[in-house]
């Protein structure tokens, strides 16, 4: 039986398992070795990395031809407003091209949230914002550019699910086996 588990990967903690110059690691977080991340969270990125001891499962999971949604919660720098909104739906050209339409809506800063460390720089005169955005594929650091395409920088990312599977209910740093099956 392949095993699944689900990872709240914290801020600065690269999505490998070994690092040369003795950076964080998955493998600070995951006891299970033999596992592989399904798809990458970048280093400063938090939030749900899902891993898996199948190829075939991962490769499935972290492939862009399979439109696996994934929703991230950015924090952006600026005021998020409905050009930027319906920017990011229709698609935002990059320099690899255009990108696939996205969801995107203006959201509270959720009140779940973890602190994160270190803490994110604050501006006292610039305001910022929070946007859910749910891509379908899966770009180098594609919410990242897509944001300051339109104008609002992140200052912090968390993807919060990909495909049914989501960090509910798990803490930063966490990581629980679920069943190995598409979500």
């Amino acid at each position: 039986m392949a095993k699944l588990i689900l990872l709240n990967k914290p801020f600065d903690v690269l999505c490998q398992f070994t690092d040369p110059e003795g950076r964080s690691t998955l493998a600070d977080f995951v006891p299970d070795r033999g596992v592989y991340p399904a798809g990458r969270l970048d280093r400063d990125s938090e939030g749900l990395v899902v891993l898996t001891d199948d190829g075939r499962l991962q490769a499935r999971i972290s492939d862009p031809k399979h439109k696996l949604a994934k929703v991230y919660l950015a924090q952006v720098e600026g005021v998020v407003n409905d050009t930027a909104l319906a920017a990011l739906r229709e698609g935002v050209m990059l320099k690899d091209g255009m990108t696939l339409p996205a969801k995107a809506r203006a959201i509270e800063a959720p009140d779940w949230l973890w602190p994160r460390v270190p803490p994110v720089r604050e501006r006292k005169t610039v305001p910022d914002g929070w946007i859910e955005i749910t891509l379908r594929e899966g770009r180098n650091r594609q919410v990242r550019r897509m944001c300051a395409a339109v104008g609002l920088p992140c200052l912090r990312l968390i993807r919060w699910s990909v495909g049914d599977w989501t960090i509910d209910g798990l803490g930063l740093g966490e990581s629980r086996a679920v069943p190995a099956r598409l979500g």
